[in-house]
């Protein structure tokens, strides 16, 4: 069955989310949903219709976001849902492959989201590219090593998150740059970040922040919320959860993790960073650290020669690539990618090839990842000139390792 799609206009918002509540078994308070349709670029939706009923959504919000080397324009794919009454009937197919043309139509190369389900998007053509460590690490345990930066001009301040805002948009804005995966936020998405109703608290107790700063200007910021608890014999037992952590520099970063692991009535400290996060290399006994790792941004190539041509290399590599790609037809062909530290070229070619992939597995590459060579290994691609795909893997790898750091 063929349904129409089209995006849908402000007056048809109740509906556009009343098929997210019933695909995410979602019911949040109101106003998050109006916080919700304030970031909803409207005009990049799309709804699928069997009749008069909106049976699957989708949109994507437009991004500039950083990748190794530069900052380019990206598609942040979102709200994919379908009604329950209409699975496995190719709503979700038709509007993926709608959303991907119109994506190529707007000159975007490459579309990057984030996975309700890891197993659904695989077979569009993204890949996981980045990695999400989870922490948990107990305040007894913290200490750092003994050469911790430090910096006598550094203090730390307290703030209230609402009106320190303008500090945290300057000092996120200068950082954005360092890391793929990172993303420039709009207004709304500040307003829902520092959001502070008790329906987003969730028992977490209110968002807090300290500032690093020094006689010059701000140099790094914390959010967190805490837990308060209280055990039988009248100890605490506070639990601090990290929402966010920037810094400028080595000294500003300790200074902020130190502030927060040593904050009075907490016990342990939890949150989400990446997996090469200064924390691990700052602290004396890294085994305090409990982590645990899953899959965060996953990545698109929707136009392969463009999205390669965009992005810098840790190292020169001249190799052709055949691509595999069942749903961008215009991506499938072979292609040499010339490339080094100070620019690349990718160009279809009728040459044979030294490696064969599914574009998939360049989508899980691009950001720096390096999982080329754990792919091959694991028999997902395959290699027909010895060394090809280490050589690859080495030229697309960076440091530091990508992350987005806020779902979108």
């Amino acid at each position: 069955m063929t349904y129409p799609i089209r995006p849908v206009d402000e007056a048809e918002w109740p509906k556009f989310a009343d098929v997210l509540s019933e695909g995410f078994n979602w019911t949040p308070h109101p106003q998050v949903f109006e916080r919700a349709k304030a970031q909803t670029e409207f005009d990049r939706t799309l709804a699928a219709f069997d009749g008069d009923v909106m049976a699957g959504v989708t949109a994507v919000f437009s991004f500039t976001m950083t990748v190794p080397g530069a900052q380019i324009p990206v598609a942040g794919v979102t709200a994919v849902s379908v009604l329950p009454s209409h699975r496995r009937r190719g709503v979700l197919s038709s509007l993926m492959r709608r959303q991907l043309s119109d994506v190529r139509d707007r000159g975007e190369s490459v579309a990057a989201l984030y996975a309700s389900e890891s197993v659904i998007y695989g077979r569009f053509g993204y890949g996981r590219a980045s990695t999400e460590m989870g922490f948990s690490i107990a305040k007894h345990g913290s200490a750092f090593v003994a050469n911790a930066p430090t910096d006598p001009a550094l203090r730390l301040r307290v703030a209230k998150p609402a009106e320190a805002r303008a500090e945290f948009e300057r000092l996120f804005a200068s950082v954005v740059t360092d890391r793929p995966g990172r993303y420039l936020r709009n207004k709304h998405f500040w307003d829902a970040q520092l959001a502070d109703e008790e329906f987003d608290r969730h028992g977490d107790g209110a968002l807090r922040s300290v500032i690093a700063e020094d006689d010059r200007g701000v140099r790094g910021y914390a959010l967190f919320r805490v837990k308060a608890d209280w055990d039988d014999n009248g100890m605490s037992n506070g639990l601090l959860k990290l929402v966010e952590l920037e810094a400028t520099d080595p000294a500003a970063r300790a200074l902020l993790w130190r502030g927060l692991l040593d904050r009075d009535l907490v016990s342990r400290v939890e949150g989400s960073r990446a997996v090469d996060d200064a924390l691990l290399a700052l602290l004396a006994d890294p085994r305090q650290l409990r982590a645990t790792c899953t899959d965060e941004l996953w990545v698109r190539l929707v136009e392969v020669d463009r999205a390669l041509t965009s992005r810098a290399y840790s190292s020169a590599v001249d190799v052709v690539i055949e691509v595999e790609d069942d749903v961008c037809p215009w991506n499938a062909r072979r292609w040499r990618l010339s490339a080094d530290t100070s620019g690349a070229e990718c160009k279809p070619v009728e040459d044979e090839p030294d490696l064969s992939l599914r574009v998939s597995s360049l989508g899980s590459a691009y950001m720096g990842d390096g999982l080329l060579s754990a792919q091959l290994d694991a028999g997902l691609l395959r290699e027909h000139s010895a060394g090809s795909v280490r050589r690859l893997d080495a030229a697309m790898a960076w440091s530091p390792k990508p992350w987005g750091g806020l779902s979108f």
